[in-house]
């Protein structure tokens, strides 16, 4: 009788029992003079005894300002230095930092600092077609006569104030550089006391869920959580103060702010920006000219980079490693990164941001095959569990639902017990909703999303097989499967599809070519061909709003 799908990571790493604050400052007493940050699109750099003093300044500062242990305060902003910095000042002053995504609108804005009780917020002046000082002066327009930390804002009670990352913002902003001067207002001795009050089970961040079923959650994670996650995936990299490390990768997120910044600053390698959003030509330049050995990204970004015309005439041969995550890494685009980007030991990370991300991961010692087709085994500490609609474990080979537990869950959603409840279980497993099948080494495959399963004429298809399948097309370079609803068949199969440049493909062809190679119900009744897939900041694809584009061209467009 075949085992039941549940592994157990690796129980001889010990975890971390420190704040992220202790960690910081271990890194800097070992690597004083190392480089720690570089942000190259505002040309500042810093090693780590700079960061560390322009870390203490902005978190006296941040006291100066009255901010309690526990206070939210919020961070609005593409990637930038002062981004690492807020990170870790608030956590030394035992704040919890508000990611708030950088695409947010008003609403979506007022949301994130209701719901989370956000007593400030640190907001860039602009990003791409997004005014941030606008949309806080509609929100709040209180703000321009108000006294510094008084503000009385009735669509936002607990908000005290704004500080811009701008030079000179608007009336009632709080400049970036203005807050440092107010370092001079808190003493050592009480900065001291309020880092010794500290422990590392104590919240330190809430990001929000993308929020594609009802509003986003905030997703509340603690140092231990965190810290510890970071840690695990630089181990698996095997990082060392040698490491340079590109990031183009959002802050906002976990890839950015934990497996990147936080697995950089538990190992003392480098943290490179190339840019505050992604840029291909930006991302491979940084690596040659920084001569980065780690890279991060998800699927679409390197098949950005992979795909670039100034890829050839980069030398990108100091790289080694780096992640692949984010989304479901196609088979292909692994193959390449490895061949023609020289990341030999480029390693798969799965997880989610309610388990801080990563509980699953490729390791450098795995065959290229393991590495190109599954997303890892468990990560140490933790547990990993498939289930059925039933809530039993499956048998290894089977189809069940991914289920964590260990260090990484998160402590709940903010302020949403109901929510918490529902995802984590009475025995402390964290509920995915992916589904995934263990072979009996424990190494998992993602298959998809429960919600993303089509069911045509009561056969399932999997998207992420078809999505693979394309890939293996000479003229395509991304493709996306979905389901919209079809009379006839319950659900009928849309494959969106992005061709490589320079070549060309038409629906017929296509589908001829499926029809030579997959069973019939799999073969896509409708293509549709683009340039870009819908996307969240992130770099992950959006099917929800595939599935209302495809669903209003077709009502539209009828076909057959």
């Amino acid at each position: 009788m075949s085992q039941p799908s549940y592994t157990r990571g690796r129980q001889d790493q010990p975890l971390l029992s420190l704040t992220i604050g202790q960690a910081f400052d271990a890194t800097v007493a070992r690597h004083p003079d190392g480089e720690a940050l570089v942000s190259r699109h505002q040309g500042l750099r810093y090693n780590w005894r700079q960061l560390a003093e322009q870390v203490d300044l902005h978190a006296r500062a941040l006291m100066a300002l009255g901010v309690e242990r526990g206070d939210r305060v919020g961070i609005w902003s593409p990637n930038c230095a002062q981004w690492c910095i807020l990170q870790l000042a608030t956590a030394k002053v035992g704040a919890v930092l508000v990611n708030i995504n950088p695409a947010y609108r008003v609403a979506e804005l007022e949301y994130a600092l209701r719901q989370s009780g956000c007593r400030w917020l640190v907001c860039a002046d602009a990003f791409k077609t997004s005014d941030y000082h606008a949309m806080v002066q509609a929100l709040v327009p209180e703000l321009a006569a108000a006294a510094l930390g008084a503000l009385a804002c009735e669509a936002l009670p607990e908000l005290r104030g704004v500080i811009s990352l701008a030079d000179c913002p608007p009336p009632g902003f709080l400049a970036w550089q203005a807050l440092a001067a107010r370092a001079e207002g808190t003493s050592t001795e009480s900065y001291q006391a309020r880092q010794q009050g500290l422990h590392c089970e104590q919240p330190v961040n809430i990001q929000y869920t993308s929020g594609t079923t009802g509003a986003p959650k905030g997703a509340t994670l603690s140092h231990y959580n965190i810290l510890n996650n970071g840690f695990m995936v630089g181990q698996s990299l095997g990082l060392s103060s040698a490491d340079r490390m590109v990031i183009p990768v959002p802050l906002y997120h976990c890839f950015g702010m934990v497996m990147a910044n936080l697995g950089c600053i538990t190992h003392g390698s480098t943290m490179i920006y190339p840019n505050d959003a992604f840029d291909a030509e930006l991302t491979l330049r940084a690596v040659a000219e920084e001569r980065a050995s780690i890279l991060y990204g998800v699927p679409t970004m390197f098949i950005a980079m992979l795909d670039h015309p100034s890829r050839n005439g980069l030398d990108l041969s100091t790289l080694r490693s780096g992640i692949m995550a984010g989304a479901t890494c196609p088979i292909e685009v692994m193959r390449r990164v490895i061949d023609q980007m020289h990341m030999a030991e480029v390693q798969i990370a799965y997880g989610m941001t309610e388990t801080s991300p990563v509980s699953l991961q490729t390791g450098p010692d795995d065959e290229l095959e393991l590495r190109v087709t599954t997303v890892g085994r468990t990560h140490p500490q933790l547990e990993t569990q498939l289930l059925d609609g039933e809530g039993r474990v499956v048998a290894r080979g089977e189809i069940g639902e991914l289920c964590t537990r260990g260090y990484s869950v998160m402590l709940g959603y903010w302020d949403n017990p109901q929510a918490t409840a529902e995802a984590i279980d009475a025995d402390g497993w964290m509920h995915s909703g992916d589904l995934a099948v263990m072979d009996e080494q424990g190494y998992v495959r993602i298959v998809g999303r429960n919600k993303d399963m089509i069911i045509r004429g009561g056969e399932n298809i999997y998207p992420r097989e078809l999505e693979e399948f394309f890939y293996t097309h000479p003229a395509v370079a991304d493709a996306q499967v979905i389901g919209i609803p079809c009379q006839r068949y319950g659900e009928e199969v849309v494959a969106w599809i992005k061709l490589h440049p320079g070549h060309s493909a038409t629906v017929e062809e296509l589908q001829g070519w499926c029809k030579a190679r997959i069973a019939h119900f799999k073969v896509p009744r409708h293509f549709r061909f683009v340039d870009e897939f819908p996307m969240t900041v992130t770099g992950k694809v959006q099917k929800f709003r595939m599935r209302e584009i495809s669903v209003a061209e077709l009502v539209a467009s009828p076909v057959g």
